[in-house]
């Protein structure tokens, strides 16, 4: 991967952005998607966070080494804090955990301001990241999931604006994702025939373990998930 030929999940994110916008890629590694995003005309401008010293410093050289540096601002600093309110119209946040991206934007609500659009891939738990948009005025508008060396991204794009359309099945479409029901194709049936073989697993483990609420709940919690799957999945 480099920045003439993303990764086919990268090139996924990249293809939600809109043309002419200007983005924040946070966690950016390498920079490859903004630089290019920039270079080909669809990001008008770029942030590129980095909150680890090394992948800030290769950011760096990369946007350095790509003559992007006018169009470019790499920055140091811990998600969101890199960017001010109103300085971009779309927040890129790829390749993390769902827990991790949601407690990024909690913590960095403020800087919101101005942001028409959120690309977001995680790479676990897209279930926390749709809570999070619903509760927070964000209108998630597509979704996507690609395969890539075995393993299965989920894209959530939400533009701002209170969800016009209530969830019709709340939970299901939480953990399944609304846009990704209506075509469940290849990946969506693989990511979830796999999932359902893992919490079958974990449920036998838990069976040996000692009775308590603790363990009673997180049972009952993977079996509704195992029967809202399993429904889908006929």
């Amino acid at each position: 991967m480099n920045i003439e030929k993303l990764s086919k999940r990268l090139e996924t994110v990249t293809s939600f952005i809109q043309s002419g916008m200007r983005i924040a890629d946070i966690g950016s590694d390498h920079a490859y998607l903004p630089c290019y995003a920039v270079k080909n005309g669809i990001a008008k401008s770029a942030i590129a966070g980095e909150v680890v010293e090394g992948p800030y410093q290769s950011a760096l050289q990369q946007v350095r080494k790509s003559e992007l540096t006018k169009k470019i601002d790499v920055r140091k600093g811990d998600g969101l804090a890199v960017i001010s309110p109103s300085e971009v119209d779309c927040i890129i946040i790829a390749g993390m955990g769902g827990a991790l991206i949601t407690d990024i934007l909690e913590r960095g609500k403020e800087k919101l301001d101005g942001v028409k659009r959120l690309i977001l891939q995680p790479n676990i738990g897209a279930e926390s990241i749709r809570k999070w948009l619903y509760d927070h005025g964000w209108q998630l508008v597509d979704e996507k999931i690609v395969e890539e060396d075995g393993k299965f991204y989920e894209i959530l794009v939400a533009d701002i604006g209170s969800p016009s359309i209530p969830y019709k099945d709340f939970k299901k479409e939480l953990l399944l994702g609304p846009f990704l029901l209506k075509n469940k194709n290849e990946a969506f049936i693989k990511k979830w025939q796999l999932e359902l073989k893992q919490w079958k697993n974990i449920l036998k483990e838990l069976d040996k373990a000692e009775d308590s609420n603790k363990i009673t709940s997180k049972k009952e919690e993977i079996m509704n998930k195992i029967d809202i799957v399993m429904e889908e999945l006929k």
